[in-house]
């Protein structure tokens, strides 16, 4: 009960119902909200403040930026998710705080979409040279609906694609990409989605700001042929996994191809499904059957492990391995 009173105290205030109806309708910053609010930064900072401690808004930080949104956990996120249904959008204030919310969307779509423009012709050759995509975002939903996942963890986000495809299975998606821009576009994508259940996050996936055993599907898609330490990068994921939980990896078979080494910063010419099982039992899983999907010339593989049920002393030993750099099995420096 005193969290509940403690929230209704936070949010009987019109500044702070309107801040709750805005973060209720995406991630938000508070340069973003003091714009759209005419208020000055200090204030609006003051009320957010109030509302995160009242469990009505999560926080975080992304670089030099901070994003607000509605909380997805705790009664009082279950209060919020009512108040905000209790508001009525035709309300003169909070009309127009959605019209400058609106805008604000729009300036973030063309943004993302120029960023896309100018490095889609890359991306697009790249794809030409494998299987259609959508063939691989049906093997994804199989594999994901058949684990039956609750809470969902993709890294290397980058567009947000897989959760877009993934999000409609779980409960709750968190995409992790290093790249402001690239997250720039996810948010947007997702907000055209409509999917509430997924967030995304500035990251590293080599050390993911997560708790040890928090998802039950961890994601790598089109991500570790980019990677310098592509074992260290399965390591930490696997250090998120909950019990019985399942890793997914997806990229390419080994392959020749120079060019996209010197022009499009591959790292790795694809993986053998040796070095791939042999890289997820050093983190205590157990390594499945791949799945390949033939194209001309590359063949993108999908490979799955699972976190056994029971925890062993495996998954504590290949959590210390990944933090101190020593699964280096298969790498090429």
């Amino acid at each position: 009960m005193d969290h509940l009173l403690a929230a209704l105290r936070a949010v009987a205030e019109a500044t702070r119902l309107r801040l709750v109806v805005l973060c209720a309708r995406g991630e938000l910053t508070v340069s973003e909200l003091t714009q759209i609010l005419g208020q000055s930064q200090p204030r609006v900072s003051r009320h957010l403040k109030l509302l995160c401690e009242a469990g009505l808004l999560d926080r975080f930080r992304e670089g030099s930026w901070v994003f607000y949104r509605l909380s997805h956990s705790g009664p009082a996120s279950t209060l919020a998710r009512q108040l905000v249904a209790a508001c009525d959008e035709t309300d003169p204030t909070i009309s127009l705080d959605l019209q400058r919310l609106n805008a604000i969307k729009r300036q973030r779509a063309e943004a993302a979409g120029t960023y896309f423009r100018e490095n889609a012709a890359q991306w697009h050759r790249i794809r030409s040279l494998y299987v259609d995509e959508r063939e691989v975002e049906a093997a994804l939903v199989e594999i994901i609906s058949t684990a039956d996942p609750r809470d969902l963890l993709d890294i290397g986000t980058g567009t947000g694609r897989v959760l877009e495809v993934l999000a409609p299975q779980v409960q709750s998606a968190l995409g992790i990409d290093q790249s402001r821009e690239m997250l720039s576009i996810a948010r947007v994508n997702l907000e055209r989605a409509r999917l509430d259940n997924a967030s995304v996050r500035l990251g590293d996936m080599y050390q993911l700001a997560v708790p040890d055993a928090s998802f039950d599907a961890v994601v790598i898609h089109q991500v570790l042929h980019y990677a310098d330490r592509p074992a260290t990068a399965i390591a930490e994921a696997a250090r998120t996994l909950r019990p019985a939980g399942i890793l997914v990896l997806v990229d390419f078979a080994p392959h020749a191809l120079e060019f996209l080494r010197n022009e499009h910063a591959h790292r790795r010419l694809g993986f053998s499904d040796t070095e791939v099982a042999e890289w997820c039992r050093a983190t205590g899983l157990d390594p499945g059957s791949p799945r390949r999907l033939p194209g001309d010339p590359l063949t993108v593989v999908i490979w799955t492990a699972h976190r056994p049920a029971a925890a062993t002393s495996r998954f504590a030993q290949g959590s210390r391995q990944a933090t101190t750099g020593e699964l280096v099995t298969g790498e090429v420096h």
